[in-house]
């Protein structure tokens, strides 16, 4: 094994201090402005899905604007993966204290998987992530919260546990981005409007980031966040941000056709490069040990126990804890860890993210004011 993992700077520089950040910033008492923003009557958060730190960074001739910028890298939170950094975003939060745990998790007392970005019926959203959003917060202080983003979200269980107590705005193309958070942002004295666009991950997903695909889309994004900043009234602000980086993972490990990887497991959820692995009754122990073995130097494999000691998830209320997996592996090499027969389409994406090496962890704090 190698030495631990950078765990996520929660409290200090995390996604997850960006909300209360910006509420504080925009004079909501009770938040801390822990990552000193200006302050303004209105701010619009731009969250771009699968916009690392270090894309950015690597790619300065398609995103000319967004380089321009002030700005420093946030950490994701772990696992680096859309539900758990929006939960994050919604309740200003580590994962710990929202419980979505990643792309999927067990049900406790199931014996199922909830897949987050899936999620329909199986758990009622409004008590599974019961920690108060940033939206309702803003509400309760005359604060505005509008949420724009496609109208295919907008009934999705993680939209109902994450975008509470904001007015959805349903937006498909980006002139539409920019027109609804522009109407939001004119309509009241103070206003907090959040803005997510997914389609540069998605791209990384099936191309890989950095391919020429991908970089035609960050062009897209680069004109996004220009448009929005042209929009901005006086007094406000524009952060953009990110729920994770991404990789292309050459190496694969693949659980459904090495032996023993299945032995003793009950549920494998998480995704390719963040594993939550749900053993069998009194299989811990020895599961631990397969995964190891197998994987080598290759990933962080730990006992919950000391995963949550360690800091991964920040701190986790005790009824979270049946969420996180017995066992943990996230890749810390060129590595995926997928499932050909549970998995077939998620083990054939080229791009992937979930650990907590830079490229997937380290997401952009780029402000820009009007």
């Amino acid at each position: 094994m190698t030495d631990g993992p950078p765990v996520p700077r929660y409290g200090s520089a995390a996604l997850a201090d960006l909300p209360p950040s910006v509420l504080a910033a925009i004079g909501v008492e009770g938040e801390t402005n822990v990552l000193g923003l200006p302050p303004v009557r209105k701010a619009c958060l731009l969250i771009v899905d699968g916009l690392g730190w270090e894309l950015i960074r690597a790619h300065p001739d398609d995103a000319p604007f967004l380089g321009a910028l002030d700005g420093r890298p946030l950490t994701a939170g772990f696992p680096a993966t859309t539900a758990t950094s929006l939960g994050s975003l919604a309740t200003g939060l580590p994962p710990g204290g929202h419980g979505l745990f990643g792309y999927q998790m067990a049900l406790p007392g199931t014996g199922r998987l909830l897949n987050c970005l899936r999620w329909k019926d199986e758990a009622d959203p409004l008590t599974f992530q019961p920690a108060t959003t940033v939206y309702e917060r803003a509400a309760r202080a005359g604060v505005a919260a509008t949420y724009v983003a496609s109208g295919l979200y907008v009934n999705s269980g993680l939209s109902r546990a994450t975008v509470r107590g904001a007015s959805y705005a349903p937006a498909e193309a980006l002139g539409q981005l920019v027109a609804k958070a522009e109407q939001a942002l004119a309509a009241t004295d103070r206003a907090y409007v959040c803005v997510y666009h997914p389609d540069l991950d998605s791209t990384g997903h099936l191309y890989g980031a950095g391919s020429p695909e991908w970089r035609h889309q960050l062009r897209f994004v680069d004109l996004l966040a220009e448009r929005l900043a042209d929009v901005l009234p006086p007094g406000s602000a524009l952060h953009v941000t990110a729920d994770h980086g991404m990789t292309n993972p050459g190496d694969r490990v693949d659980v459904d056709h090495t032996p023993g990887l299945r032995e003793g497991v009950a549920l494998l959820g998480g995704e390719a490069r963040a594993r939550h692995v749900y053993t069998e009754p009194g299989a811990t122990a020895d599961v631990l040990a397969a995964w190891r073995e197998t994987l080598g130097d290759r990933a962080w494999v730990v006992e919950r126990e000391q995963a949550v000691a360690d800091g991964w998830f920040g701190e986790v209320a005790a009824p979270m804890l049946p969420r996180i997996g017995d066992v943990l592996a996230a890749p810390h090499t060129d590595l995926a860890i997928v499932a050909t027969a549970a998995e077939p389409l998620e083990s054939a994406l080229v791009g992937m993210h979930g650990s907590m090496v830079p490229a997937e962890q380290l997401v952009p704090l780029l402000t820009s004011t009007g």
